[in-house]
């Protein structure tokens, strides 16, 4: 069954909940999104306030998907760029799949999602986003349409000895306007 995505939910107490259980659970199962395990819920829940933050300044705005339960399976948050020269494309941050909804095609419906809620955007053409080298996230990035831009060496210390690339990733969403 395919999950449900909304864009710009209402915050309260369940969301919040659900999206630091998803945003633990991801990090926990090993995924890329800011964190090596193992993780609590206390860490996680400080780099969420930020987002919360940004989206109550108008800066970010989230993107979840549910499953068939209703429970947080999937979320993106989308920034848009504030330099006054780089508007026309936005970032795509902490984008996530529930590990028990991993290989049923989620995390493509999740980029389609975004994209298509970037389009509803005012003068936005692109998205950037980054992703940690080593996991093959830029092979899966790239199957999704995604073209590697630019590449930091060793950028990213998940551990003492092991340094990753930081991975910069950009979709062009042909507009024509």
């Amino acid at each position: 069954m395919a999950l449900t995505f909304e864009l710009d939910p209402s915050i309260g107490p369940a969301l919040r909940d659900g999206i630091t259980d998803l945003w633990a659970d991801v990090s926990n199962a090993g995924g890329s999104v800011g964190f090596v395990p193992p993780v609590s819920r206390e860490t996680v829940r400080p780099e969420l306030v930020k987002h919360f933050v940004a989206m109550a300044e108008g800066r970010t705005r989230l993107l979840i998907g549910r499953d068939e339960d209703g429970t947080v399976a999937a979320t993106a948050f989308l920034t848009r760029n504030t330099h006054r020269l780089m508007t026309h494309w936005l970032w795509l941050y902490t984008v996530m799949v529930h590990p028990r909804h991993q290989g049923k095609g989620y995390g493509r419906d999740l980029l389609t999602a975004a994209a298509d809620a970037a389009r509803s955007l005012d003068g936005i053409e692109a998205i950037r986003l980054t992703c940690r080298g080593g996991e093959g996230l830029e092979r899966f990035y790239g199957s999704c349409g995604y073209k590697e831009v630019g590449r930091v060496p060793d950028a990213i210390r998940v551990s003492p000895g092991d340094d990753r690339d930081d991975i910069t990733m950009l979709l062009s969403l042909g507009r024509l306007d």
